[in-house]
């Protein structure tokens, strides 16, 4: 493990060196992907769909895998299963002998990657070449792959032509242009598959009723790559398998939609090898019987039958490996597959496959850049909880960490449900609601200190705070304490309501509790203010989940009488609306969860509901005559998720307000993301494409409804940055 300067100077290389390329291609194919999406009434069936033929798949894997063997032998091929990526190797270099081979082409396949069959063929004496054109321009390069289906989505045109033109002795050097770059790779490439002895391809999906490949590329080489040397080898995950031709339709229709943003692919090959076809002999001219051909199935366990037993980890085994989770996360954005991934796998879901095929260790530096934002969720088309898998990888390095004989000094921010090794700086964020309770008995003091360059130092060596952050200040009066003092004043109220006081409205910003309950008030409705611990939010996004589950359950225990008497659930922080709609369902017996998320609701979807049953919006504060009708919007990715952002737009919008909403979907701040100095410059960079994307604000009144988002507009713009209830609430 890097230290924190280690990871903060990696990390800004890669901005350096690779950002703008990644950044450019990821959020292209992210706008194409989300245009393509929405225009696809069949998206959310066919997830279900897709869904629901992956759990059967993995479900009935050795099942699969003895029909499918009895499949490839019929038509005259073989299967081998390899346990280990050692076995995967040997058997391939077993049928390159055989074959008194000494070239192999292969096709883009990660599954090849993950067993590192080119450097293994190579050490023996093999010639291998990469017949993609992403995957030959790396393999030039000697890099790794930083994206899942774009392996030089990091590398520009005028990149490529650069290494092309060093490495080849061309007599005019190749320009930056796409075409001519691609026409250059064609002809090699193609020279290469002609002279070739075996041919090796991955597979998108394996069928098993019938031995077929669904091959999905866009530049047709995968194909040419099986037919053409008349010995056929395909290296696939044994969670490819799927029972029939039949279930490849739904996957056909997403993978193009969520991975490229394409209706469907340039190519999709079905092939059951040993094709049919005659063999080419380029040397003699002439045709040769297909007879003559060898297909060899190579299914990969690699850890995979130990993902299908682990109840956490199985979800990742659905995976089709189409990248969308990396193209809509906006620090994969920024730093690409080589900041964010781990031996093999990039991006969010890359996680859950190196903890399952190379260990925790291999997943530990990428699992801190996944925030658990949760805007991977909608692209997965078969609904994988990546942000769960991350969270959890993240708990297991946890545990692995071993304490020492200094441990006992901060055995105060170390819950009994958490090893005695976990990181100082884990604890510190982890524990924020027992660490604002006791700071807010001396707010004055706390602030003092904290803001104070000794304060920051110490901070920054013993927990890794960004000095060049502002930590949120304590408040003189909490909002249960203001509350307290005040109490309820509606008498006769149409509803009652718990607003729920998150620990950043409590002890920091009580102000925004306040509008809130004005808010309600004006519109009928009788407020409490009752105790609630801290939802659970903090430790979670630690990776400290049964202190998060303990925390779960003790506010299911403040807030459940509330519930039963009739009492809805009022939450302003998203994050924290998210852990009562979503997250609860992992941490608490189901009915419990299901009880909370169904009565609980965000603020401005609260105020939207009163508001369109007929609540007299009289008492709001709508526009007046002081130029502050213009609002520039940005809200909270976990809103965006849970489709209840578009309130706060309607309610402003509907009370007079010129409302404009960023369409970048993160701020870069997430929680506590941007507070540590490992991954401040990271959030920076990802906050200065939201500064982009809103542009001048100028004459605006600049707005945002979560807690981070707010402090990071407030640096990005050297303003306050107010809740959206605070614009409307009565004055």
């Amino acid at each position: 493990m890097s230290s924190r300067r280690d990871t903060a100077d990696r990390l800004r290389e890669l901005m350096e060196t690779e950002g703008d390329a990644v950044a450019q291609n990821t959020r292209t194919v992210n706008q194409l992907s989300d245009y393509a999406i929405q225009r696809f009434d069949d998206y959310e069936d066919l997830r279900d769909a897709a869904r629901g033929i992956k759990e059967s798949a993995i479900e009935n894997l050795p099942e699969l895998l003895d029909q499918v063997t009895e499949a490839v032998e019929e038509n005259g091929g073989q299967v081998h299963v390899a346990q280990t990526a050692a076995d995967a190797n040997r058997i391939v270099e077993g049928i390159m002998a055989d074959r008194e081979a000494e070239k192999l082409v292969k096709s883009k396949s990660m599954t090849t990657e993950e067993i590192d069959v080119n450097d293994h063929l190579e050490s023996a004496g093999y010639e291998v070449v990469e017949t993609d054109l992403g995957e030959y321009v790396i393999q030039i390069a000697d890099e790794a792959p930083s994206h899942l289906i774009g392996p030089a989505m990091h590398r520009s045109p005028e990149d490529i032509a650069e290494l092309f033109n060093s490495e080849f002795d061309l007599e005019a050097d190749l320009t930056g242009d796409p075409n001519e770059l691609t026409e250059f790779a064609r002809e090699r490439v193609g020279e290469h598959i002609r002279e070739a002895d075996v041919g090796m391809t991955g597979a998108n999906f394996v069928v098993a009723e019938s031995g077929t490949l669904m091959l999905v590329t866009n530049e047709g080489n995968a194909r040419k790559t099986a037919v053409t040397p008349d010995t056929h080898v395909a290296v696939a995950g044994i969670e490819k398998l799927v029972p029939s031709l039949a279930d490849l339709q739904p996957f056909t229709e997403l993978i193009a939609k969520t991975g490229t943003g394409q209706d469907i692919t340039s190519y999709v090959s079905l092939l059951s090898p040993p094709v049919d076809s005659p063999i080419p002999d380029f040397e003699a001219d002439e045709m040769r019987p297909a007879d003559e051909r060898e297909f060899h199935l190579v299914l990969l366990d690699n850890g995979r039958m130990g993902m299908r037993e682990d109840d956490d980890l199985r979800e990742t085994l659905y995976c089709i490996r189409c990248g969308a989770c990396s193209n809509a996360c906006s620090n994969f954005q920024a730093v690409g597959g080589h900041g964010f991934g781990g031996e093999t796998y990039t991006g969010g879901i890359g996680t859950g496959w190196e903890a399952g095929v190379h260990g925790l260790q291999s997943a530990d530096e990428m699992n801190d850049l996944c925030t658990g934002c949760s805007r991977c969720e909608p692209k997965c088309p078969v609904e994988i909880d990546i942000p769960w898998i991350n969270t959890v990888v993240r708990d297991r390095i946890n545990r692995e960490a071993e304490g020492d004989e200094f441990d006992f000094l901060v055995e105060g921010l170390t819950p009994d449900e958490e090893p005695a090794g976990l990181d100082l700086q884990k604890r510190l964020f982890g524990n924020i609601g027992t660490l604002a309770k006791t700071g807010s008995l001396a707010p004055g003091l706390v602030n003092t200190v904290a803001g104070s360059r000794p304060g920051k130092w110490v901070l920054e060596q013993a927990f890794g705070v960004d000095p060049r952050r502002d930590l949120p200040e304590f408040a003189e009066e909490t909002l249960r304490e203001w509350y307290g003092a005040r109490g309820a004043q509606v008498t006769d109220p149409d509803r009652d309501v718990v607003l729920y006081p998150d620990v950043y409205t409590d002890y920091f910003d009580p102000e925004r509790g306040k509008a809130a309950i004005r808010t309600l008030e004006s519109l009928g409705v009788r407020v409490h203010v009752p105790a609630v611990p801290e939802s659970g939010r903090a430790p979670l996004s630690q990776g400290m989940i049964e202190t998060a589950r303990e925390r779960a359950e003790s506010v299911h225990g403040a807030l459940v009488t509330h519930v039963d008497d009739g009492r809805d659930v009022v939450v302003i922080e998203p994050s924290d609306l998210a852990m009562f709609r979503r997250d609860y369902g992992k941490l608490l017996p189901e009915r419990s969860a299901e009880r909370l998320s169904e009565n609980s609701y965000d603020v401005m979807e609260y105020v939207y509901g009163l508001l369109d049953n007929g609540a007299d919006a009289e008492g709001l504060d709508a526009p007046g005559d002081d130029g502050d009708a213009d609002i520039a919007y940005h809200s909270h990715c976990q809103q965006r998720t849970m489709g209840v952002d578009e309130y706060t737009e309607s309610v402003l919008s509907d009370l007079g307000y010129s409302v404009r909403t960023s369409d970048v979907e993160c701020c870069g701040m997430a929680g506590s993301f941007g507070y540590k100095s490992e991954y401040y410059e990271v959030s920076m960079d990802v906050g200065d494409h939201l500064r982009d994307d809103l542009g001048e604000v100028e004459g605006a009144t600049l707005t945002a409804s979560g807690t981070s988002c707010q402090e990071q507009l407030d640096v990005l713009y050297e303003r306050e940055v107010p809740h959206p209830i605070e614009l409307i609430a009565p004055r």
